[in-house]
C-alpha cells in the first residue's frame, strides 16, 4: 500500500529529504501528506515547500500547555489524512494523546544505538563517553523519550581522536538510508510488534544491498534501493 506521511521536525529536514528522495525515486511507496513544524523558521519547511509538500507551523509557544499544543497537532495531522507520523528532528516529546491516537504509528530516528545516550546532543554524549561503537535507531515512539521497540539500527565505528561533528557526519549519512527503509517496510506491512519487540516479516522479492565489507553494520540488513 501506499503510506500517507505526515512530518514532524523543528530543524533542517535532512532525513525529510531523504524520505522525499526515496519516493521521488520509486523505492519508497509513501506519500508525504503535510510536513508540521513547532519551528517558524525551520529549514525542513522549505524543502518540503519545493517538492508541493503541504507545510504547517504551530508554534509551541503560543500554547498554554503541551496537551493543547499535541491537540493542535493532531488536529492538522488528522485533516490531512496522515495514517503513519514520522518525527524527523522534532525536538519536543510528544503527550499521551497524541501517541495514543496512533498506536504503532509513529516512528523516531535517534542518533545513537538505544537505549544509550536518550536526548539532546546524543552524539556529543557518545563522543565524552568514549564509545567505540556508536549509530542510530529507528523506533516506534512510546510516551516516554527515545523509547519504544526499535525497528532497525545502523552501527558505525568511532574514533578517539575524531570531533562531535565527524562522528555526526558519517551517522547522518546511514540515518538517510535507514528511516525510509524502515517505512518501506511498513508500507509493505512488514513490520510485527509482538511482546515489546518488532518482527520483520520476510518478502520473497527483498533484496540484501552489497554484502562486501562495509565500514558500518546495519540490522535487520538494508534491501534494494536503500
Amino acid at each position: 500500500m501506499t503510506l500517507s506521511i505526515g512530518v514532524l521536525l523543528s530543524g533542517g529536514g535532512s532525513n525529510l529529504q531523504s524520505i522525499i528522495d526515496h519516493i521521488e525515486q520509486g523505492v519508497l511507496e509513501a506519500r508525504i501528506r503535510v510536513v508540521l513544524s513547532n519551528e517558524p523558521k525551520a529549514g525542513g519547511l522549505e524543502r518540503a515547500g519545493k517538492h508541493g509538500i503541504q507545510t504547517e507551523v504551530r508554534d509551541h509557544r503560543s500554547y498554554s500547555s503541551r496537551a493543547e499544543h499535541d491537540a493542535a497537532l493532531l488536529k492538522v495531522l488528522q485533516a490531512a489524512g496522515v495514517e503513519v507520523v514520522c518525527l524527523a528532528g522534532y525536538m519536543r516529546l510528544l503527550g499521551k494523546t497524541l501517541v495514543r491516537a496512533y498506536p504503532g504509528r509513529i516512528l523516531n530516528i535517534h542518533p545513537a544505538l538505544l537505549p544509550s545516550f536518550p536526548g539532546l546532543d546524543a552524539q556529543q554524549q557518545a563522543a565524552d563517553y568514549g564509545v567505540r561503537i556508536s549509530g542510530a535507531t529507528v523506533h516506534f515512539v512510546d510516551e516516554f523519550l527515545d523509547h519504544g521497540p526499535v525497528i532497525i539500527q545502523a552501527a558505525v565505528p568511532a574514533y578517539p581522536e575524531e570531533d562531535r561533528g565527524e562522528l555526526a557526519r558519517r551517522i547522518l549519512a546511514l540515518e538517510h538510508r535507514i528511516y525510509p527503509q524502515a517505512l518501506q517496510w511498513l508500507a509493505r506491512d512488514r513490520l510485527r510488534l509482538a511482546d515489546g519487540r518488532v518482527h520483520l516479516q520476510p518478502e520473497d522479492d527483498g533484496l540484501v544491498l552489497d554484502s562486501s565489507p562495509q565500514s558500518f553494520l546495519v540490522n535487520p540488513p538494508l534491501e534494494w534501493g536503500f
